[in-house]
């Protein structure tokens, strides 16, 4: 089976030893993201930016999502990312889970992680 690595030049992928995406065979496996900002909003838009680059540069998009695992240390902050991740996914919604937890740092506000496949 062929291994892809692909580093989004995160701060933390080296500091904790990880890599942004690992294709593996026909799967696409997206670390969890937190993106930019200090709201979850703003958070989600940049963490979906960073996970599009991911997938686009691993072959794959969106749509072709099996799953997705959001984590947030306060789930009343989800309901606003709704919309964003409605639009995101489009007609073609993935399996889901959420998780109220704490995340690397207290101004992450939420994190997303995705499995994905790759188009034949």
């Amino acid at each position: 089976m062929t291994i892809k690595r692909i580093s989004s030049g995160g701060e933390y992928e080296p500091k904790v030893g990880y890599c942004r995406a690992v294709v593996a065979g026909d799967w696409v496996h997206v670390a969890g993201t937190v993106g930019h900002g200090t709201t979850a909003t703003e958070q989600c838009a940049s963490a979906l930016e960073i996970i599009g680059a991911a997938l686009k540069e691993a072959g794959t998009d969106f749509a072709h999502v099996v799953r997705v695992s959001y984590m947030l240390p306060d789930i009343n902050e989800f309901e606003p990312c709704w919309p964003m991740l409605r639009a995101a996914f489009g007609d073609n919604p993935p399996a889901a889970t959420v998780t109220e937890c704490g995340l690397i740092t207290p101004e992450d506000r939420i994190e997303i992680e995705v499995t994905a496949i790759l188009p034949t």
